[in-house]
C-alpha cells in the first residue's frame, strides 16, 4: 500500500505545472523595422535550438518603440536602428545591463518601377519623378538619415513638397512597392530582401552624406531575470546570426571598416 501511495503521489507531482523538467520560456522582442527579414530568420534559427519556448517579435520605428518602453510596454529586448534610444533607456534605469552595438545600417534609393541602380540623389530633383517616400524623421532613424542626406545634397527644399512619410522604414518601402511613391529612400536591408530584390536594383547613398546608422540593443529591466532573454542576446552575437545580418547588408562590430563601403555605388554622380 505504501508503494502504491508513493506512485500515486509521484503521478500527481509530475502533473503539476513545471514538474519533471524546465518550464517553457517566453520572450517578446521589440525590433526596428529595418530588421524585419533578418530578425525573422534569426528568430527561426533560435527557435530550432529552443523547442517549446515562445519568441515573438514586434516591429516598428525605433522612436515609437522607445516611447512604448518608457511607458511600460512589456518587451524583453529592444533592437534599435539608432543606438541612442537604448542608451537613453539604460540611463533611465530601464535596462538590465549595458547597451550592445549589433550593426551599422545603410540607406539606398529604391523603386519598384525604375532601375534605381541607374539613379542618383540628383535625379530626385526632376519633378516628373513624382512622389518620393522616406520614413518619418521625427521618430524613424532611417528617415532622419534620409533627411540629412537630402539636405547635405542641397535637395531638401526642392523635393520636400513631393515627400510622403512612412510610419517606419518598412511602411516606406511598402509605399514604393505599391506605387504610392515612385521612388523611396529605404534601408539596404530591405532592398536586398527577396521580395524587393526581385523588383529591381538600388543606389547606395554615400554614408558621407549622413551620420552613421549605428544600431544597438538592450535587455530590458523587465527581463532581468529571464534566462531566455540572455540566451537570445548571446545568440545574436554568434556566427550564424552575424552571418544573417551580413547577408542583409549590415556591417557588424568587429568587421573591417572597409566593409562599410563594400556595396558603394561606383559612380555617385552629382549626389
Amino acid at each position: 500500500m505504501r508503494r502504491a501511495l508513493s506512485l500515486a503521489l509521484l503521478a500527481v507531482a509530475l502533473a503539476l505545472p513545471g514538474a519533471g523538467g524546465a518550464q517553457a520560456g517566453e520572450l517578446t522582442i521589440a525590433a526596428a523595422a529595418d530588421l524585419k527579414f533578418a530578425m525573422d530568420r534569426i528568430v527561426r534559427d533560435f527557435r530550432a535550438r529552443h523547442a517549446g519556448d515562445t519568441v515573438q517579435v514586434v516591429y516598428g520605428s525605433s522612436g515609437n518603440l522607445h516611447a512604448q518602453l518608457r511607458a511600460g510596454a512589456p518587451y524583453d529586448l529592444f533592437f534599435s536602428a539608432d543606438i541612442n534610444y537604448p542608451r537613453e533607456l539604460a540611463q533611465a534605469g530601464l535596462a538590465a545591463g549595458e547597451v550592445t552595438p549589433y550593426a551599422t545600417g545603410r540607406i539606398v534609393l529604391w523603386s519598384a518601377r525604375r532601375d534605381a541602380g541607374r539613379l542618383s540623389l540628383a535625379a530626385l530633383a526632376d519633378p516628373t519623378l513624382g512622389r518620393i517616400a522616406i520614413a518619418n524623421p521625427k521618430h524613424a532613424p532611417y528617415g532622419k538619415r534620409a533627411e540629412e542626406a537630402l539636405r547635405a545634397s542641397g535637395l531638401w527644399q526642392a523635393i520636400e513638397p513631393r515627400l510622403v512619410y512612412g510610419e517606419n522604414i518598412a511602411q516606406t518601402a511598402q509605399f514604393v512597392e505599391t506605387g504610392n511613391a515612385e521612388v523611396g529612400i529605404i534601408a539596404l536591408s530591405l532592398a536586398v530582401s527577396p521580395p524587393l530584390a526581385a523588383r529591381g536594383g538600388y543606389f547606395l547613398i554615400p554614408d558621407t552624406l549622413h551620420a552613421p546608422l549605428e544600431q544597438g540593443f538592450i535587455i530590458t529591466r523587465r527581463a532581468a531575470a529571464n534566462p531566455l532573454a540572455r540566451q537570445f542576446a548571446a545568440y545574436v552575437q554568434e556566427a550564424p546570426a552575424r552571418a544573417v545580418l551580413r547577408r542583409y547588408g549590415f556591417v557588424l562590430p568587429g568587421d573591417p571598416a572597409a566593409a562599410l563601403n563594400r556595396a558603394r555605388s561606383i559612380n555617385c554622380g552629382p549626389c
